[in-house]
């Protein structure tokens, strides 16, 4: 799949808004052809304008079913709930140690007939607390983030984790937790059908894509998961504390809404 890159017509209210998010906004040229979108809030401002990188087809296919190690108590019927009963499945899920230490589920949140799905990588403290993904600091960023392609997480999105309990201390997944919470996350596509998957982070990336491979390897490119395209970028967190990436995740993003506007 090849996509043009992506070209976001402002309004005047986003022109007004980016303005305020401290945005520079270039404004087209009489019959000159329309130039990349601006920088949004979120890219450092050290960073100069960033060409869009035009997504080309991966040349393998991420496998859509197999987890990363054999689950030790997958939960069973996962694959035909509706979002009721699966959102009650992770609720009270006990498949891991994960449970142990929890506060809250993290199941997702958004819109059901989203067409972006943004998969990140684990709850954190205040995920935890409010059972709510990508809130805190990294939340701010990425909502930041879909202001600038006009979109927020109740509309056209659903965001979810690969994990929907939080690992002690915040640290990272461990294989057979992530395998134990793949058929949750498998569902959540299958009821959504999204038109283009975001993967936030190297352990969305390795769920999803089942590689190894560093984030910068993958960028560029469209992989696909159940026949979804799907576009690799940083996550938030690690934007916070990269800020000369915040320009290659813009590209990214862009990336991912050249697919969409294809598919549509």
């Amino acid at each position: 799949m090849n996509a043009a890159p992506a070209i976001l017509a402002l309004d005047e209210r986003q022109r007004a808004m980016l303005a305020e998010m401290g945005v520079r906004v270039w404004a087209p040229l009489a019959d000159a052809t329309p130039t990349p979108s601006p920088e949004p809030a979120f890219v450092a401002r050290a960073a100069q304008p960033v060409q869009v990188p035009v997504p080309t087809p991966s040349v393998h296919a991420a496998p859509a079913v197999t987890g990363l190690t054999p689950a030790r108590s997958r939960p069973e019927g996962v694959d035909v709930m509706d979002w009721a009963a699966l959102r009650g499945a992770v609720a009270g899920c006990q498949a891991c140690k994960l449970c142990e230490g929890r506060t809250n589920t993290v199941f997702g949140v958004g819109d059901e007939r989203a067409d972006w799905l943004i998969v990140g990588e684990a709850p954190g403290e205040h995920e935890d607390l409010q059972g709510e993904p990508f809130v805190g600091q990294a939340g701010k960023l990425l909502d930041n983030m879909l202001k600038a392609l006009g979109l927020d997480r109740q509309h056209k999105v659903f965001i979810a984790n690969v994990l929907k309990c939080r690992p002690p201390g915040n640290r990272n997944p461990e294989p057979d937790e992530m395998a134990q919470c793949e058929p949750y996350l498998k569902r959540q596509v299958a009821l959504l059908q999204p038109k283009i998957i975001l993967a936030m982070g190297r352990f969305a990336v390795q769920a999803l894509l089942q590689s190894s491979e560093p984030i910068g390897k993958l960028r560029g490119q469209v992989h696909q998961y159940q026949g979804v395209p799907l576009v690799v970028t940083y996550h938030p967190a690690y934007l916070l504390r990269n800020l000369p990436d915040k320009a290659k995740a813009w590209a990214d993003l862009c990336a991912a809404q050249a697919v969409l506007r294809e598919r549509a």
